[in-house]
């Protein structure tokens, strides 16, 4: 080993020995031009190469990012050693130092041979470095990418906005369709239900599920008669009628229009419900053919009298020339008293027609009643018993009291026609107002304070028929020359000169009441203080029972339940009243009208409800006095009735009177 590292030495020796050499610059002596030359190139070529490794090191240290570094740092060492040679290259030309010379292009070739080595493995990963125009399309590709992105973005936003709107379309329409006061319907061209509002279910008694995706014709009972006709009734506009779930039918207006859905055709028809409006319209007609014959009868009756006098006039003269004829006398005699029955009949059509001259005054009714009593007693037959009743307070009307005298008699006098076989007469009167809700029924009449007087018997009654003519002149159902059909006119347009209100409630088996509203002369409480009144009436949170067979008192007294707390469960009649007791535990109280339809009274209700539930509260309500259905035997004296029309107050004191009487279950 040490022979080896002498040997190493005396060759380095002899290498960097240059005693012997001359430097190479000495043959061109006699040439300087050529010397420069090679000096001037060398010194450019060298300073051109140790500034290249200058600018990688400052490539490198700044561009962090730069893959294969140590390939710029090899090929600065490379280029370095190649600019060294070129200046051992210009010193040789005047020292001869060769052996440094030699070693430092050994250095250089190793470092070249190692540089080169290495790049060629390189070669291919450098190739996949994108040159600028690559990138330039890169980043072209990139802005592309960027707008489409932008624009699809923007077209997202477009669609997000879109779908907001129509979800906020569907919104508002779902709600204008769910709060409807009108039924909506949607169905296909097959006729089958698609849609089915709130208002439809009010209107027809179904819920939504029971009638989706089933024929339309359900609801009409004309297309339900024949079960394979398509239901084309609802695919045009009009007037049509309705089929309500309980069998029931009622008038209605349908709005029908088509569209399509999907290439299908659909249907969509608003269906508006004529009750109210039909019944308006039978009560205006009811009033203008009153109206009509009244101007008519007034007209008659003044004609009348003018010949009426001049008969009367010359049949009293005549009668007194005749005094020493008594028996053509009689003859004149009976001409005038057939005037003064004529002329009677004339004051009626004028009474009826409103053109009688009224002297109105303050009456105590409850006085007037009084006196009535003894003059009906001595008028009417023994067997008719007759009693007063009085509500509480001062009872003042403003009224004709003649008229109002002969109206009270007058209906006296048919009720003991209505009771041949004997019967009990009630008169009776109490403060009383007409709400709202009453004049809903009747457009007519004015809501406010109102003092009443009734007239009730228990006689044969009127038939539904007959009572709804029983105020038009001349109609009568008694015998020919029996009656002049006169009497409940004269009441009817008393009342209505009076600026009041009559009503009849009759049945066949209960009698007769007929209601006559006057004006109240007190101006102690106004229509402010009965508001006052209502909003303080006691509420309630139970659930009530209401079976009512009138579909619009039914929902009239519906909306006035629930507006004091309560819940309600309707039905139409007993037999569904019944069966909604036994089906919904929850319910609290009955609620029902006594004379209803389908061989099921109300009083016949409640005895059958308390064998259900023998602590069931129970409230009636009736047109008829509660003194007359005791005397028919079809109600206890201890009954809470609730008289039809009532006030909102009065209807809140009766159920918690009922809540309050009801029997403790043992």
């Amino acid at each position: 080993m040490e022979c080896w590292g002498g040997t190493m030495w005396a060759f380095f020796e002899r290498l960097l020995d240059s005693s012997m050499l001359s430097p190479h610059g000495i043959c061109l002596l006699w040439e300087p031009e050529l010397i420069w030359l090679h000096v001037v190139s060398d010194a450019c070529i060298a300073a051109a190469y140790f500034s290249i490794p200058f600018a990688l090191a400052i490539l490198v240290t700044r561009r962090r990012d730069l893959k294969f570094g140590w390939v710029y740092w090899a090929f600065a060492i490379f280029i370095m050693a190649c600019g060294l040679t070129h200046v051992l290259s210009i010193y040789t030309l005047w020292v001869p130092v060769y052996g440094i010379e030699g070693i430092v292009k050994a250095a250089t070739a190793v470092a070249s041979v190692v540089t080169a080595g290495a790049l060629w493995p390189l070669l291919p990963k450098i190739l996949t470095i994108p040159s600028p125009f690559e990138l330039r399309q890169v980043q072209a590709a990139l802005e592309e990418e960027e707008i489409k992105s932008r624009d699809a973005t923007l077209l997202l936003q477009q669609v997000s906005d879109a779908q907001r709107a129509m979800r906020e379309s569907v919104t508002r329409l779902t709600a204008i369709v769910e709060t409807a006061v009108d039924g909506v319907i949607l169905f296909d061209a097959q006729d089958r239900v698609l849609l089915f509002n709130p208002a439809c279910e009010r209107l027809f008694g179904y819920t939504a599920d029971e009638v989706m995706g089933r024929n339309v014709r359900m609801l009409m009972p004309e297309a339900g008669a024949v079960p394979d006709s398509p239901a084309r009734h609802f695919a045009t506009a009009g007037e049509a009628t309705g089929l309500r779930k309980d069998g029931s039918t009622f008038p209605m207006d349908v709005s029908v229009g088509q569209a399509r859905q999907d290439g299908e055709l659909i249907f969509v028809g608003i269906v508006h419900d004529l009750t109210a409006r039909k019944l308006t319209e039978r009560q205006l007609q009811q009033a203008q053919k009153m109206e009509t014959v009244g101007q008519l009868s007034g007209g008659i009756a003044h004609d009348f009298n003018n010949l009426l006098t001049v008969i009367i006039g010359n049949a009293e003269h005549l009668s007194e020339q005749l005094k020493a004829r008594p028996d053509l006398r009689r003859f004149a005699d009976d001409i005038s008293q057939s005037g003064e029955r004529g002329a009677e009949l004339t004051q009626r059509l004028l009474a009826f027609s409103r053109r009688q001259l009224l002297q109105p005054q303050t009456i105590d009714c409850r006085g007037l009643l009084e006196s009535m009593f003894k003059l009906l007693k001595r008028t009417l037959r023994e067997d008719i018993e007759i009693t007063t009743a009085s509500g509480p307070g001062t009872i003042l009307a403003f009224a004709d009291r003649a008229q109002l005298e002969s109206a009270v008699l007058n209906l006296a006098l048919n009720a003991q026609d209505a009771m041949p076989a004997g019967g009990h007469l009630t008169l009776s009167t109490e403060s009383t107002t007409l709400d709202d809700d009453y004049r809903a029924v009747h457009p007519e009449v004015a809501s406010g304070s109102y003092a009443l007087i009734s007239i009730t018997d228990d006689g044969e009654g009127m038939t539904p028929e007959v009572a709804q003519r029983a105020f038009e002149p001349f109609f009568t159902t008694k015998e020919v020359g029996k009656g002049s059909g006169l009497g409940l006119s004269m009441v009817y347009g008393f009342a209505k000169q009076s600026n009041g209100h009559v009503s009849i409630y009759s049945d066949t088996r209960l009698g007769t009441t007929v209601r006559i509203y006057l004006p109240r002369a007190d101006t102690g409480q106004s229509q402010a203080d009965l508001s006052d009144g209502e909003d303080a009436a006691p509420r309630g949170y139970e659930t009530i029972l209401i079976a009512e067979d009138d579909p619009f008192v039914r929902s009239s007294v519906i909306r006035r339940v629930e507006a004091l707390g309560y819940r309600v469960v309707a039905a139409v009649n007993g037999k569904e009243a019944l069966q909604q007791l036994r089906t919904d535990p929850s319910i609290d109280m009955l609620f029902t009208d006594i004379v209803m339809p389908g061989g099921m009274s109300g009083w016949e209700l409640a005895d059958q409800a308390r064998q259900i539930r023998p602590s069931l509260p129970v409230l009636f309500t009736s047109g008829y006095a509660l003194e007359t259905l005791v005397e028919q035997g079809r109600a206890h004296p201890q009954a809470i009735v609730l008289t039809k029309p009532y006030r909102k107050a009065e209807l809140a004191q009766r159920l918690r009177d009922a809540f309050a009487a009801a029997p403790v279950a043992t």
